[in-house]
């Protein structure tokens, strides 16, 4: 169909001169001066949206969901993000997010838009706390997927992006900082569909970028909306300004050829050429976003208070009703076979505890409840390990503000007290036998010894770290066998830091850190055959114990593909080992692949195959086949080509142009390969994209900071582990004789 034909047949929506004589501008008060009450009403028929707010850090996602809060009513006044007021932002509860401006816990609250009931999660941006937006789309329908008008999609956009496709959360976006200098919104959609393969379009344009930007161009209905007032609480509607017109129908036909690749309806119309109604459009729209083929994008400026009244209109009409969203439970007495959730109130009860936080009254428990009601005085039922547990009371919050509630429907996201559990625990009222599944948690990349300063502080050290590790589960703790030193692995250096920074500050315990470890691997690069005998005689029933097989190395894809780092493979034929003694062979197995042969660290990467072996019929036994096993896979990997892996990331820089030369240098110096180097539209900016390994990261915010006058910004997140260059390998194992040398002295 001609692009001419089909633009003739649009229908130029109050964009005529003759409309614009007859209608005068219209006033639309804010819905904030409508809605007074706070308390959500357990009616049926009122619509609900659970939704999650991500992006790369510094888009604008708490300054977003501070312009919601105010807009329908849940806060009175507007609080700048970083504290400068004094106030802070609603949503950074913790003293430690408003004096670094950044969100390090997700919060929730909820709100009432028009005839709609809202629940809201503020997540972090920063990659370090990627499990808080991990967690938060694990149980939720939709999400807004915040961008910068800037820089587009940056490094933490892609992770973002990753974490709604593998929970099928249907998205909208959101352009914001249109009034940033170089804003460009249509960049940012050719990155969203080129870099994230997303079939988005616009279904808004703006009025005026930069200084300029005034409000938006409702594509649909053919409406421009521009926001006055202190706060841009009064939206003034307005016909499209005449020189736009031919534009927003160039957009309006792309926005209709991108519909019309996905969905059958608009797909005939267009093929009959004819120009479907603004109803079709939105009906389209809808269908298409909650399949998770098309993500529609409006844009505005949430610091300027521009197009955020908007964009709540398409929460209502893009983002799906809780029972629309389908989610599955497993079932544990059909070999867990995959249900679907019904999503109704009248069924037996099915709830996810996804979010712990310890408070002053106990463990506050966030949970969503997917079928059936949760009633104050209810007993419920942990499936994990049986418990019965009465509620004695259920909170809705409001970032760290609690409201009481009697009950919570299906769909409803809330806290309890009084309820004992761990992260991802599943709570039914006992008549089913189903849980729902877990989420995906990134393995640490990096580790830290810590202790506490004082002996004293051991108590509230212990405690300090049995809570932060319930409530965050890529935050681990083990304490070394052979050092005995508290080691504390996590995400990142400010993952760690803003850990130790709570229990000063949480428990009163100063802590002692040594420098980061880097969680190096090992793994092998060639196949080798074991022959290993155990035989130990001390009087009375001795050790034997014989093993004969292979060792080879895996692909990424069959690592992949198996779902865990090693495999054991048994292809004995006959008894010379007795079958009982199988495990025992994985066990030991396991053993060795947990401390390697080069430099004490993990192995993976590597399949183990038992081909054959020998018993004795008194002296064999369980311990003796693991010790032989453990020893023959040691000692064969020191054969089989091993290497040490060391973990990369993706490291993404935003710089002034002019700093260019001096830090692509810091990063070849840091041994960094420059992947992708891209300058912004006006020449003013320069965004680089490297892959460098992390041990040579640490303190790079430091000298980035001091070779760009402070105006230079970087994010990472982790890549992949790769082998270490030689000259490095030698001198981690040198290392590592030295310290087993040290120790065995001592």
């Amino acid at each position: 169909m001609a692009t001419a034909s089909l633009i003739r047949h649009l229908p130029k929506l109050q964009t005529t001169h003759a409309l614009r004589t007859h209608r005068p501008n219209l006033i639309l008060p804010t819905t904030s001066l409508l809605q007074t009450s706070r308390h959500f009403s357990t009616e049926d028929n009122v619509k609900r949206r659970n939704i999650g707010i991500s992006a790369h850090i510094d888009s604008g996602k708490t300054t977003l969901t501070e312009r919601i809060l105010f807009y329908t009513g849940r806060i009175k006044a507007i609080h700048d993000v970083r504290g400068k007021d004094g106030v802070g932002a609603k949503m950074d509860s913790m003293d430690l997010e408003r004096e670094k401006g950044i969100t390090i816990q997700s919060a929730a609250t909820f709100c009432r838009w028009k005839d709609a009931h809202i629940n809201i999660i503020d997540t972090p941006g920063h990659v370090d706390f990627t499990i808080e937006v991990e967690r938060a789309l694990r149980v939720l329908d939709g999400g807004i997927l915040v961008l910068c008008g800037v820089s587009g999609v940056q490094s933490q956009s892609l992770t973002v992006d990753r974490q709604m496709k593998r929970y099928n959360v249907p998205r909208l976006a959101f352009v914001n900082k249109l009034d940033r200098q170089g804003s460009n919104p249509w960049k940012v959609i050719d990155d969203l569909r080129n870099q994230l393969k997303l079939n988005a379009c616009a279904v808004q344009i703006p009025i005026g970028l930069e200084d300029k930007h005034e409000g938006v161009v409702d594509l649909i209905l053919g409406k421009s909306y521009v926001f006055d007032g202190e706060k841009g609480e009064k939206i003034v509607e307005e016909e499209v300004p005449a020189d736009m017109v031919d534009k927003v129908e160039s957009k309006r036909l792309e926005l209709i050829e991108r519909l019309a690749d996905v969905d059958e309806e608009i797909g005939e119309l267009f093929l009959m050429e004819e120009t479907p109604t603004a109803e079709q459009l939105k009906e389209a729209i809808r269908r298409q976003t909650l399949n998770c083929q098309f993500v529609p994008v409006f844009m505005g400026s949430a610091f300027k208070n521009k197009g955020v009244q908007p964009l709540l209109d398409g929460v209502i009409d893009y983002l799906p009703e809780p029972i629309e969203k389908p989610n599955f439970a497993l079932d544990t007495a059909n070999d867990e076979a995959p249900v679907e959730v019904t999503g109704k109130k009248e069924d037996p009860l099915l709830a996810l505890a996804f979010k712990l936080e310890e408070t002053n009254f106990g463990q506050l428990t966030y949970m969503r409840i997917y079928q059936g009601m949760l009633k104050k005085g209810n007993n419920i039922v942990n499936v994990a390990d049986g418990k019965k547990i009465k509620l004695a009371r259920i909170v809705r919050m409001h970032s760290d503000d609690m409201e009481e509630i009697d009950e919570a429907h299906a769909g409803d996201v809330v806290a309890m007290f009084g309820v004992d559990c761990r992260s991802m625990d599943t709570f039914s009222d006992g008549n089913i036998n189903l849980v729902m599944s877990s989420m995906y948690v990134p393995e640490p990349v990096m580790s830290l010894a810590v202790k506490p300063a004082e002996s004293k502080m051991q108590n509230a050290f212990a405690k300090a770290l049995g809570k932060f590790t319930k409530e965050d589960p890529t935050l681990q703790v083990r304490v070394d066998n052979e050092t005995k030193e508290t080691v504390l692995s996590g995400m990142g250096e400010l993952h760690l830091e803003v850990y130790i920074e709570r229990m000063k500050r949480e428990y009163n315990v100063e802590c002692i850190s040594g420098q980061p470890n880097v969680n190096y691997k090992e793994t092998i690069g060639a196949v080798t055959p074991f022959d290993w005998l155990h035989k130990k005689q001390s009087g009375g029933s001795g050790q034997y114990a014989k093993v004969k097989g292979y060792i080879e190395p895996m692909s990424e894809e069959e690592v992949k593909e198996l779902g865990k780092p090693n495999e054991f493979r048994n292809k004995c034929i006959g008894t010379n080992i007795p079958p009982e003694y199988y495990p025992s062979c994985q066990k030991g197995m396991e053993d060795a692949m947990h401390v390697g042969a080069l430099v004490g660290c993990e192995v993976e990467g590597v399949r183990v195959v038992l081909e054959d072996g020998a018993s004795h019929a008194v002296d064999s036994s369980d311990m003796a086949f693991r010790i032989c096993m453990a020893n023959a896979i040691r000692d064969t990997m020191k054969k089989a080509r091993p290497s040490v892996l060391e973990p990369v990331m993706t490291v993404e820089i935003e710089v002034p142009s002019e700093f260019q030369g001096s830090v692509t240098a810091s990063v070849s110096r840091r041994m960094g390969v420059i992947e992708n180097s891209q300058m912004n539209d006006d020449g003013s900016g320069l965004k680089l994209t490297a892959q460098v390994p992390l041990a040579n990261m640490f303190g790079y915010s430091t000298e980035l900071r001091s070779l760009t006058q402070g105006k230079g910004e970087f994010s990472m997140e982790y890549f992949k582990h790769i082998p270490v260059p030689r000259c490095t390998q030698e001198e981690l194992m040198a290392k590592y004789k030295a310290e087993r040398e040290a120790k065995e002295a001592a």
